[in-house]
């Protein structure tokens, strides 16, 4: 500083940028990889096939159901029963065990927190395609369990 001259010293910052590990899916731990369409980007398991959606993803993306959910709806109807699990945004907080009101053979989990929804594979695409099984479904699916 020179003399004279004001005693506040200019404070200079750097940005760091943060490194995130990639995420983790809720079921079975496998990573979580982006899929892009035009509508955004969404995040499906490389191991499962179940996909996260953030919030108002689920609406967006429905154009896209058949691109987005790739995966085995038999390896997904596997992993339905896995349905204790917490949010892979918000760490923490437990996903809430939900069933589609139109399709109640459909069952998702979302978060309470940021609004993120979980599918196992098989079930975006199914929640997309209205058939008349989904009709009879409707009146033959058992209650989902607390």
């Amino acid at each position: 500083m020179r003399e004279g001259g004001s005693r506040s010293a200019i404070l200079q910052t750097t940005v760091i940028p943060r490194v995130s590990a990639a995420m983790k899916c809720p079921k079975c731990q496998g990573t979580m990889q982006p899929v892009t369409t035009d509508a955004g980007t969404v995040d499906r398991c490389q191991d499962c096939g179940g996909m996260w959606f953030d919030r108002a993803e689920v609406k967006s993306q429905a154009a896209h159901a058949a691109e987005i959910d790739v995966g085995s709806a038999e390896r997904g109807a596997r992993f339905n029963s896995v349905d204790r699990i917490n949010c892979p945004k918000c760490a923490n907080t437990p996903l809430i065990r939900m069933v589609d009101n139109d399709q109640p053979h459909i069952w998702f989990e979302a978060c309470s927190s940021c609004s993120g929804r979980f599918f196992d594979a098989g079930e975006f695409k199914d929640l997309n395609e209205r058939s008349l099984a989904d009709i009879v479904r409707r009146y033959t699916t058992p209650g989902r369990s607390a």
